[in-house]
């Protein structure tokens, strides 16, 4: 799916992506300097300025000279041997190398420096940039202030590019990205206003971050002052107005544009599959002079989101060439719509083809897959995957491992996951998912312990960590634990309450048979009614037959799901746990008249390598009689150790309720 971002990163990007390029090119700066040489040199920049303000649009990058300008081959291969260690991300033996060259100019100087804001060591590069002995000119400038915001740390970058000596445009323009992707827009348009001279990028970024902020109005009036446009202008604007719900206008200003590139058709195809108007995408998407793979998945995208999977399937089949986006998109889709064996099934064919190989997003949603169906063995070979290649240690991989694990019933292995990972490189979602892998499990002990754990070593709590602690609490029934922990949640004034949070205590309170206090929480709180924390406390009703409060809930919720056979379901057993068969009766038939049918339950099991799938009272199976017979043993032996009331169980020619 082609996103906004394009258009947000043109300067950070090409500052990456082209500066080993640029030191190619600062060489022959260095070392010519008669006429016919500058006229060279100018000629050789007019184009790298090009590419570096206008990188969307370029259909190829600036290579490498063939021929090495340096008065002094020595340090030319000194530099060129740096540049490539950078590239290939050795680091370490790039600065060894830097360190016993006895001669630097501002070439060598700037690698260095850049290779190591590239490999994320903003520390090191700051260090060398502030050396005495440092040469440095408006590139190693513009690269430093670069790294700062790529990474997020406006601050620094915004006192470096103030204390620059000169700066030029793409200096100017890395600062105005770097308040736009801070969300810092007012900022980015000071900067803006202040430039003693513009180009379109300058123009192309701030509408961009004005019309991602929602601000389209003012987006539109830059893009209207504009003293000239190219089709990113055009493409960003039009990616603007679908953004903020104006596709109408989107696709007026897509109807003007003098010159279309396939980004720019991507944009306005995302644009309607965004606003739900799927029939216009797929019309557009027809009319295409030309598709590119960004344009199938995005149209593929486009299905998913809309709830045609099956159409989505459709292109995916038609697909000329397919990429590892069309492949996870795909299987993302069928996970979202719980058909996860259909995306297992994906992934084998992607495995077997053997063109594309996964990557992060693939392997997270192949997990959650596995996770869905409980297929331990399945999770097993796509661990076994993983830990091929260099996605094992990431935090998302890690976090789908301990989670398949945890869904499998092996919580040992899941804590091993976790455990393994070095703590400095454990992130919030690791220990989130642990803590709801023991939630999970009914472990609520072990979960506070980890919550504190996590706490004493300065990993600060989100919403996420709350629902883990509060579900872990519930399902132990630590009722005090879990007041205290709502309490203290409440008293957080950085953290939202949501409606997980309050479904959360209802169900702890209905679990321990608090239900009067549940209900008068609920009615306390003012919380608008919602059919998860109704759902919960009717369930809590169910278990301890409480029918005055439970016919409550049961309106309740029946005003937010009114076709919900689950909860008649709910409150039919509720009477006739209070030993009221009519009424029972009655709520069954009343169910009847409206047409509703709860889907049966569903369970499977593995054995010898073959998933066995039963329904509720299915006797289609090849062993049922066996089964069946089984099954009536083990109620008799529960029967005579523990007394189980008749009542508890209600069995007519559609439910079997218990």
């Amino acid at each position: 799916m082609i996103r906004l971002c394009l258009f947000q990163k043109i300067n950070c990007w090409t500052l990456e992506e082209n500066f080993f390029e640029m030191q190619s090119l600062l060489r022959v700066s260095i070392a010519l300097s008669s006429k016919t040489n500058h006229q060279f040199i100018q000629c050789k920049f007019r184009p790298l300025s090009y590419s570096l303000n206008h990188s969307t649009t370029a259909t190829s990058k600036i290579s490498l000279p063939d021929r090495d300008y340096s008065a002094n081959s020595n340090l030319a291969r000194s530099n060129w041997l740096i540049t490539r260690l950078c590239k290939e991300g050795k680091i370490n033996e790039a600065r060894q190398l830097f360190d016993k060259m006895r001669e630097k100019d501002v070439v060598t100087w700037t690698t260095m420096i850049t290779g190591y804001i590239k490999c994320g060591l903003l520390v090191e590069a700051r260090r060398l940039f502030d050396r005495v002995d440092a040469m440095k000119n408006v590139v190693t400038w513009t690269a430093m202030v670069s790294g700062y915001t790529l990474r997020n740390r406006i601050f620094e970058a915004k006192r470096l590019f103030e204390a620059m000596p000169v700066k030029n445009v793409v200096s100017w323009n890395t600062m105005i990205d770097g308040y736009a992707q801070n969300g810092e827009v007012d900022k980015a348009l000071e900067v803006f206003e202040r430039m003693p001279e513009r180009n379109v990028v300058s123009w192309n970024t701030l509408i961009t971050a004005l019309a991602q902020s929602g601000r389209v109005e003012e987006a539109r009036r830059l893009f209207d002052e504009m003293p000239k446009r190219d089709v990113i202008s055009w493409t960003a604007m039009v990616a603007g107005l679908a953004k903020n719900g104006r596709v109408d206008e989107a696709r007026e200003v897509f109807e003007k544009m003098p010159e279309r590139n396939v980004v720019s058709w991507n944009t306005m195809i995302t644009g309607y599959a965004k606003n739900k108007r799927l029939d216009e995408a797929f019309e557009l998407f027809k009319k295409m002079p030309k598709r590119d793979l960004p344009s199938w998945n995005t149209m593929i995208t486009g299905f998913i989101q809309n709830g045609e999977l099956r159409k989505a399937r459709a292109a995916f089949n038609e697909m000329p060439e397919k990429n590892v986006v069309s492949w996870t998109t795909m299987i993302t889709g069928y996970v979202q719509e719980r058909e996860s064996e259909e995306a297992l099934k994906i992934f084998m064919e992607m495995i077997r083809e053997g063109q594309v190989k996964p990557n992060e997003g693939t392997f997270v949603n192949v997990l959650s897959a596995c996770s869905d169906l409980a297929g331990l063995g399945e999770g097993h070979q796509v661990h076994q995957m993983i830990s091929k290649t260099a996605y094992q240690d990431m935090a998302f991989i890690v976090s789908a491992l301990i989670n398949m694990y945890s869904k499998c019933g092996e919580l040992s292995s899941a804590r091993k996951i976790f455990d393994d990972g070095v703590t400095s490189q454990k992130d919030l979602v690791s220990w989130n998912c642990m803590i709801a892998a023991y939630a999970h499990h009914g472990c609520g002990k072990e979960a506070i312990e980890l919550f504190n754990k996590m706490r004493c070593l300065g990993f600060k709590p989100d919403d996420v960590s709350y629902v883990g602690l509060l579900s872990a609490c519930s399902h132990a029934g630590l009722v005090e634990d879990g007041l205290s922990y709502f309490d203290e949640l409440i008293k957080d004034g950085s953290l939202q309450v949501r409606e997980d949070h309050y479904t959360c205590l209802v169900d702890l309170c209905g679990r321990a048979g608090r239900l009067k206090e549940a209900f008068h929480l609920i009615k306390q709180l003012g919380i608008k009614s919602s059919s998860s924390i109704w759902g919960a406390l009717l369930a809590g009703c169910n278990v301890y037959g409480d029918l005055k409060i439970g016919k409550l809930a049961a309106v309740e919720l029946l005003k937010e799901e009114p076709q919900n056979a689950g909860t008649y379901l709910l409150l039919s057993n509720i009477y006739a746990s209070c030993g009221k068969w009519r009424e029972a009766a009655r709520v069954r038939l009343k169910m009847k008249d409206k047409g509703l049918k709860k889907q049966p339950g569903c369970s499977w099991i593995e054995v010898g390598n073959r998933v066995h799938v039963f329904l509720a009272r299915d006797k289609s199976h090849y062993q049922s009689n066996l089964i069946y017979s089984l099954l009536h043993d083990l109620n008799t032996k529960m029967k005579k150790t523990w007394y189980v009331s008749d009542n508890n169980f209600i069995v007519d020619g559609d439910f079997l309720i218990m």
